[in-house]
């Protein structure tokens, strides 16, 4: 058999593979709502408040049987453009209560608790779709340097920081507190893309600022336009 090459300028882009951390209240359910497309969210949460204003479908997640139909019923759908799993975190802690309930042993729990959900991840990830995954945020330890940074929190102590090799893009929701000439205050987001000593964030496009307005539509619009005009 011929073998067949490609080469590095023939990489195109034509779907977006996002996971976004914060904490809770910094607005990553909000970001949902800012595909611009028709946008499917499976939720484990029940924060869904933020979208009240937003006709956006939604499949609530009970156990990972229904994570699992739900994935098989995108493999064809032709309707969403975006999927979101909103969030991760509680999706794993889903995962986690189920293996609890099979075993005393917490180690095997966690060990098919992770098993279960790289498997998962890696399905939706590679779906024919725009995939956003939010994610909760805890500090954790980069085992290579001993650093402490901000990144995303799943159950067990690996998968958190594993959880950025399965994206292209990796942000960090960040709020900042900016008080007016009046003195009123307001809450501005904005989405790091790269890492720094204390966040865990990435752009591989290389395309983004280092912070980013917190608008998946504008994000996805100036990654596809520049990288596809090279």
């Amino acid at each position: 058999m011929a073998l067949q090459f490609t080469n590095t300028s023939d990489v195109s882009v034509h779907y977006l593979k996002v996971l976004v951390h914060g904490p809770a209240g910094s607005g990553k359910t909000r970001l949902a709502g800012t595909t611009g497309a028709e946008t499917l969210i499976i939720s484990a949460e029940a924060g869904l408040l933020s979208l009240r204003n937003k006709k956006i479908d939604v499949f609530t997640v009970k156990d990972i049987a229904g994570v699992r139909e739900v994935y098989e019923y995108l493999l064809t759908d032709k309707k969403y453009q975006w999927v979101v799993l909103d969030s991760i975190s509680e999706i794993g802690e889903v995962v986690l209560n189920s293996e609890m309930e099979k075993t005393k042993d917490p180690r095997k729990a966690y060990g098919e608790t992770a098993n279960v959900l790289n498997a998962l991840i890696r399905c939706f990830r590679d779906l024919p779709k725009n995939v956003y995954v939010s994610a909760k945020q805890e500090r954790t330890k980069d085992e290579t340097t001993g650093q402490l940074f901000w990144g995303a929190s799943m159950p067990g102590q690996k998968l958190g920081p594993a959880l950025p090799y399965f994206f292209d893009e990796v942000f960090a929701m960040r709020t900042k507190n900016v008080t007016d000439e009046n003195g009123n205050i307001d809450t501005k987001y904005a989405l790091q893309t790269r890492r720094d000593d204390s966040y865990e964030a990435k752009d591989r496009s290389g395309v983004l600022a280092n912070f980013e307005e917190p608008d998946l539509s504008a994000i996805y619009d100036k990654i596809i336009n520049q990288v596809q005009g090279e």
